[in-house]
């Protein structure tokens, strides 16, 4: 957020000589940034742009401070003027029982009010003057108090008519969905529920807390008695509410950063101030307080070793302790170790070493460090045997190599595309769309969605590698990467897709790779590697034969690992068996059948298929000898017998 603020605003509470110009480029060099600088008759005004994690920024006196830890930096005298509040006791002209405030400590933290006797009347010219530069429009003396506080303190504060209000009693509690209020500029909103309001006691909502104030209880030129209300709020209930609504005001987006509670009551008794002093403001009513949680203080130790280190150059642990009670913080030097206790106002951003270390860097001056890298530590190098970016690498280039071509498609699909196993998608909450309603059990829906959307290819050859999603029964999903392929082409082939497999676990060092038929028509064929299931290929029609892999198994069984073996010596024998066996019978058992005979088998092959009839290439050897003619005899024999016994089949 930017905001913008008077160079006089800030010399209220900063004491030095330094100039305009030199505020603006000290503070830019180290911390927040002035995008812009205008002279406004004898004065300044600077636009100031505060980060999200730094709200105590957003005031004159946050700029002050900050100022005044930066300036000395640079050779310049500077020293921060806290505001002067008033000591006011909590009776102080009060009438029994006039206010009363129950609160949800869970909604708000801290919350401080009391009722006025007022005067409504025009703001003094120098206070005009401050809002308007800050692009803040006057309205009268009250309204413009509260402003004038959000502006110079930093927290946001809030001014009601109380006689309209005609209650003794408000309550702090969280809404209903669809409540109607009307806010200040007469806008009717029905809220969406949970979100922190102040009720009288006939449960009218009189105030939207943190965000904007109602219709119903703004101050008029008939305002008598004000009700003067801080607060300081529970923060993701004032992001919600602003953000549901579409009331974005800049109390809104102070309080949703998370306001400093010590800061509330400071914030309180300076508007009193204000009131007594600019509209005759007299307190009528009890000093209301309500602070049941204290927060407590935090200390970070950070050691001279880790500064330096983390800096990369030497800073005397004296300017590091300088640094940080210039900036709020209370520190503790013990040996060569600082303990720093965080400032209220810094609680929410300060919790672990880095953090001071932060803090001190930036004010010694990121442009006084030597542009150097900082000392490497090179941990355990990472294999690339456990990176899965670089077997996701290795197979994209193999299919894409073979012909084959990447598609991205959404992991969001519709019920029509779920097709079964509903009980196990995970349904969107806010889908953007009827299409976009479950998250994938599988890739095939969406890649078949592609084939039918480029119907006029007669051959596609595609692949995709992405996550599928599958409820776990606890918060999150189970995410799992696959690996899905399409073939189409004018007579798809099993045979084709298979030796794709087999090709591309070779290339991935994995072996002991099977295909299992699931029935008897072979329209869908497990994949597994050893006893382990990874995937399926289906047969969808005579065209279009479909591959789907769990790639993150596929994966645990990759290795780079290579095995020597020696040429033989002694050359093989090769021959060929042909059976006419039962077509349902899957090649991958016959073959392991056949090999599981003799020790003399070095490796089978299909070598040809028609209808009812299978080759089989069998390759025999021995390391230690020649092979002769009755050495092969003896083993077909067994492989005929143990065949022909076990799936009633005859040799050919």
């Amino acid at each position: 957020m930017n905001i913008k603020l008077l160079d006089s605003w800030i010399r209220d509470y900063l004491r030095t000589d330094a100039r305009p110009k030199e505020i603006a480029e000290k503070l830019s060099l180290t911390s927040v940034s002035i995008e812009r600088m205008e002279k406004l008759g004898n004065d300044f005004a600077y636009d100031i742009e505060i980060t999200t994690n730094r709200p105590d920024l957003a005031s004159a006196v946050g700029i002050a401070r900050e100022a005044s830890a930066v300036l000395p930096q640079f050779g310049i005298k500077a020293t921060f003027m806290p505001p002067i509040l008033p000591v006011i006791t909590k009776r102080e002209g009060a009438q029994q029982h006039l206010l009363n405030i129950i609160n949800d400590s869970k909604l708000v933290t801290r919350l401080c009010a009391v009722v006025m006797e007022v005067k409504i009347g025009q703001s003094p010219k120098y206070l005009q003057d401050r809002l308007a530069a800050s692009g803040i429009r006057s309205h009268n003396n009250l309204i413009d108090i509260t402003n004038y506080i959000m502006r110079g303190m930093g927290h946001p504060t809030h001014v009601m008519d109380f006689d309209r209000i005609n209650s003794s009693t408000l309550t702090i509690k969280e809404s209903k969905k669809d409540d109607l209020i009307i806010t200040l500029d007469d806008k009717e909103i029905g809220l969406p529920g949970k979100d922190i309001v102040a009720v009288d006691e006939k449960g009218n909502i009189i105030d939207l807390l943190g965000v904007m104030g109602l219709k119903n209880s703004v101050v008029t030129n008939d305002t008598l008695r004000i009700l003067f209300f801080v607060n300081n709020n529970e923060r993701h209930h004032i992001r919600s509410t602003s953000m549901n609504t579409g009331i974005r005001t800049e109390a809104a987006v102070l309080n949703e950063k998370g306001i400093d509670p010590e800061l509330t009551h400071d914030a309180f008794l300076y508007g009193i101030s204000l009131f007594k002093e600019l509209a005759d403001g007299k307190i009528v009513s009890e000093i209301i307080d309500i602070y049941p949680e204290k927060i407590k203080a935090k200390k970070v130790s950070v050691t001279e070793d880790k500064i330096n280190s983390v800096i990369g150059i030497s800073i005397p642990l004296e300017k590091s302790v300088k640094i940080l009670n210039t900036l709020g913080f209370k520190t503790d030097l013990i040996g060569k170790k600082i303990t720093a206790t965080v400032p209220s106002f810094r609680a929410s951003d300060i919790s672990i070493e880095e953090d001071l270390i932060e803090e001190i860097a930036r004010v010694y001056g990121y442009h006084n460090l030597p542009s150097i890298l900082p000392p490497v530590t090179l941990g355990e190098l990472t294999r690339r045997e456990n990176d899965p970016f670089f077997w996701e690498k290795k197979v994209k280039e193999a299919l894409k190599y073979w012909g084959y071509t990447e598609i991205y498609t959404y992991s969001m699909v519709s019920l029509d595309l779920i097709e079964e196993n509903l009980e196990l998608a995970v349904k969107i909450k806010n889908p953007l769309t009827e299409d976009m309603t479950y998250m994938r059990l599988s890739l095939l829906p969406s890649m078949l969605q592609v084939v039918k959307e480029n119907k006029n290819h007669d051959t596609l050859h595609l692949f995709e590698i992405a996550n599928v999603y599958k409820k776990s029964g606890k918060e999150l999903p189970i995410e799992n990467c696959n690996l899905g392929v399409l073939l189409k082409k004018k007579k798809a082939s099993y045979y084709e897709a298979k030796g794709l497999l087999e090709q591309l676990t070779t290339d991935l060092g994995i072996d002991k790779l099977t295909f299992i038929s699931k029935d008897k028509s072979n329209r869908e064929i497990e994949v597994k590697i050893g006893s382990e299931k990874i995937g399926e290929i289906v047969i969808i029609d005579q065209h279009l034969i479909a591959i789907e892999l769990n790639f993150d198994r596929l994966i645990t069984h990759a290795t780079l690992k290579k095995t020597f073996t020696p040429l033989a010596k002694y050359p093989p024998i090769i021959e060929d068996i042909s059976f006419i066996i039962e077509e349902d019978i899957p090649t991958e058992t016959i073959i392991e059948l056949i090999t599981k005979q003799d020790n003399l088998i070095r490796q089978v092959t299909l070598l040809d298929r028609y209808e009812n009839s299978r080759t089989f290439h069998i390759l025999y050897q021995d390391k230690t000898k020649n092979l002769t003619s009755q050495d092969v005899i003896e083993v077909r024999e067994k492989i005929i017998k143990v065949v022909s016994d076990k799936f009633d089949a005859k040799v050919k």
